[in-house]
């Protein structure tokens, strides 16, 4: 593994990033997983399915790591290297993969699905799910919650206001108003450790909304600080928050 800046830096700005596959990070960084398990719970879920739905699947690595797909699996996702990726992972699963450019609209008609999944989505429509659930029909999913990764946000672009983007509290009242009731909600904070500069340059070519504008050249300045301070000091530790909710259609 690069030991230098300029061979950590160089060699995380060349790494392909498409899927929502952290492999790369191995030895290099850790984040905790929340304790309630969202595969496994996905995947009691999927088990009693007829028809089922991800929603934004990514490169569809988590659906693909469940045991058994519903009969009819279906899944969205709006980045066309991730439509790809996904289509060549879930296709041999038997679950099909359709490219959207609007994850808003959902491209399937009403009460179709008696599952839906989402594992961290970009954003939720909430008037969709309930739409495309049918009654009775639950919404499962595992969302990034508020603040998650501040200190490396702050570290690149300085103190942020406060925000209520992301709260479960909010996720509920949508829901609600949608027609869904909500008979889940938790929520943990999570540290998140780099052990040196590629992983977060790497983490934020990947996970774009950390720093929104960043680029190795635009932020090299700080990318060496945060070398050098990894070296004397350790690594760098963050802290993600992560919520969970379920709801289901009402009769």
């Amino acid at each position: 593994m690069p030991h230098t800046f300029e061979e950590l830096i160089t060699e995380a700005a060349a790494v392909s990033v498409d899927g929502w596959d952290f492999s790369w990070l191995d030895g290099r960084a850790t984040e905790e997983r929340p304790s309630w398990g969202y595969a496994r719970l996905a995947g009691e879920r999927m088990a009693r399915a007829t028809a089922a739905l991800d929603v934004q699947t990514g490169g569809g690595e988590v659906l693909a790591g469940l045991p058994r797909l519903a009969p009819l699996t279906a899944a969205t996702e709006c980045w066309p290297p991730n439509v790809a990726a996904a289509t060549a992972r879930l296709h041999p699963r038997g679950a099909l993969v359709v490219a959207t450019a609007d994850e808003q609209a959902l491209p399937f008609g009403a009460a179709a699905f008696d599952l839906v999944l989402s594992r961290h989505p970009v954003t939720t429509c909430w008037p969709e799910i309930a739409r495309v659930l049918r009654p009775g029909g639950t919404y499962f999913s595992q969302q990034i919650g508020p603040a998650t990764n501040r200190e490396l946000t702050e570290y690149f672009l300085g103190p942020q206001p406060p925000s209520t983007a992301r709260d479960p509290e909010r996720a509920r009242a949508a829901a609600e108003a949608a027609g869904l009731s909500v008979v889940d909600l938790r929520s943990e904070s999570l540290r998140a450790v780099f052990h040196d500069v590629g992983a977060v340059v790497y983490f934020l070519r990947k996970v774009i909304w950390t720093v929104p504008d960043f680029t190795v050249d635009r932020y090299r300045t700080e990318l060496r600080a945060l070398h050098d301070r990894i070296q004397a000091d350790g690594p760098f530790v963050a802290h993600a928050t992560r919520f969970l909710i379920e709801a289901r259609k009402r009769p």
